[in-house]
């Protein structure tokens, strides 16, 4: 007998759906089938692989409240957020149609002989493996790259939105790619690694926690097989003594409560310079007071369920650890089910879940600090290096300050976020490789050396 998924809506905690995984024998005809859907895939014109991302754009405008629904029933994503997330899928595939030829177009390097170049050829079989909290947009960032490159795709998905994987590949297919150029795999963690042991799997991407990180990219060293990791972070969120909180107030609150907090690049340290502090604070606890909170389905919801009960009840503990050891609980840190209330904590310190790991869900942990060096320093303290954020009017100031601090990305007054246009990716524990921009479609490809002399 077949074991079987269930997908759970976390909000109303009622059964969606039961999925079967695959058997051995039909992942190897899956495998089978992208392999020999490569061999001609990756002869396929650019121009015209380019132009079916039109066709995915087109589609997924056309149909989004339908898949903003089948996000959100899932995984309790609020509804306009779920919908803003497909038009974002939309706005890369808009974004690599217009660009995708330029990317991958011949660098042309002058050298001794008579013409030399760098020519991006496709590797093979890309499998992915991919979280849950933006079900949709992490796999179309890394899908839409990878297959306008020439290769093919398998996805491993988290199973609480088993629905969401099993659309995506629909939506590829019905946007006319061909049959095995994007394939959801139902499998269980034991498959995962027959699949990367394959010879047919040329490379990985996975986004996701520090520990399968360090699985994923262990099973594909053992290979020789080459891996992307998108992994956790617990960004800074700078505040100096002449931060414009009048201005910038909206985005540094929901630089933390996006998403129900469920945000890798979210802001899970505030680090607050004391002479703006008390008015921070103050700001901060109106903002959490005014937030709309409930059924996700609601329109005027920001803020809802946890995903699943049991990763509400983990957040749990690491805040109840956390001021066990010192931090002062403000507000919040209630749960109910999949529910956890929004909850600020002060003088948090390293050593605490709350300063040193990630906080995946509403909390905010407040850090106190004397000046503009101690909150640098600060930031600095910590394994991640996904992103930082600084709130300043002296923007040339914080310029200067770029390399104080490792991580893969540094927003002056805005919030850490994800645009096609630019790379995306981490430093340290946070992963390493990069998605987005021309730098994401060369990530899975061979940069090969053309030598020609007459």
């Amino acid at each position: 007998m077949k074991k079987t998924i269930k997908t759970q809506n976390p909000y109303s905690g009622k059964t969606l759906e039961t999925y079967k995984y695959i058997s051995d024998k039909e992942l190897d005809e899956k495998l089978a089938l992208a392999q020999t859907t490569f061999e001609e895939w990756r002869h396929t014109e650019l121009e015209e692989r380019s132009a079916l991302l039109l066709d995915v754009a087109e589609l997924l405008e056309t149909k989004k409240r339908t898949y903003a629904d089948l996000m959100t029933a899932e995984m309790g994503k609020p509804i306009t957020q779920s919908i803003a997330e497909i038009e974002k899928c939309a706005l890369l595939a808009r974004f690599y149609a217009k660009n995708a030829e330029n990317f991958l177009a011949d660098a042309i390097i002058e050298t001794d002989a008579h013409e030399s170049f760098i020519s991006y050829d496709p590797l093979g079989i890309i499998l992915a493996v991919m979280p849950w909290n933006y079900p949709f947009w992490q796999v179309f960032r890394f899908a839409l790259p990878t297959l306008t490159a020439g290769n093919t795709a398998v996805l491993k998905h988290a199973s609480n939105v088993t629905g969401c994987a099993l659309v995506i590949q629909d939506i590829f297919e019905e946007a006319g790619y061909p049959k095995g150029c994007f394939q959801t795999l139902l499998v269980d963690h034991d498959q995962i690694e027959t699949v990367i042991k394959d010879e047919r799997i040329k490379a990985v991407s996975l986004t996701g926690s520090e520990k399968a990180g360090k699985s994923i990219a262990e099973q594909a060293s053992a290979q020789l097989k080459k891996s992307l990791l998108e992994l956790g972070g617990n960004n800074a969120c700078l505040i100096l003594g002449d931060a414009d909180l009048d201005k910038y107030m909206d985005t540094i609150f929901k630089a933390r409560m996006q998403n129900t907090g469920q945000s890798c690049i979210a802001a899970k340290r505030y680090i607050v310079v004391e002479e703006i502090y008390d008015e921070f604070m103050e700001r901060l606890k109106s903002k959490l007071k005014k937030l709309k909170i409930g059924d996700p389905t609601n329109p005027e919801t920001e803020l809802s369920v946890l995903a699943r009960p049991d990763l509400a009840e983990d957040l749990k503990k690491q805040v109840d650890k956390s001021i066990e050891i010192g931090a002062e609980l403000i507000s919040g840190n209630t749960m109910d089910g999949a529910y956890f209330e929004p909850t600020i904590l002060t003088n948090v310190k390293p050593g605490m879940p709350a300063f040193d790991e990630e906080t995946f869900g509403p909390v905010a942990s407040i850090i106190k600090v004397k000046d503009e060096d101690e909150a640098y320093k600060m930031a600095s303290t910590s394994k991640f290096g996904l992103g930082s954020m600084v709130f300043t009017k002296d923007f040339e100031s914080a310029r200067y300050r770029i390399s104080d601090i490792e991580d893969g990305a540094f927003f002056i007054n805005d919030m850490v976020k994800s645009d096609p246009r630019l790379p995306f990716g981490g430093t340290k524990i946070s992963g390493y490789g990069r998605e987005l921009s021309k730098e994401g479609i060369l990530e899975f490809v061979n940069n090969k050396t053309v030598y020609i002399n007459k």
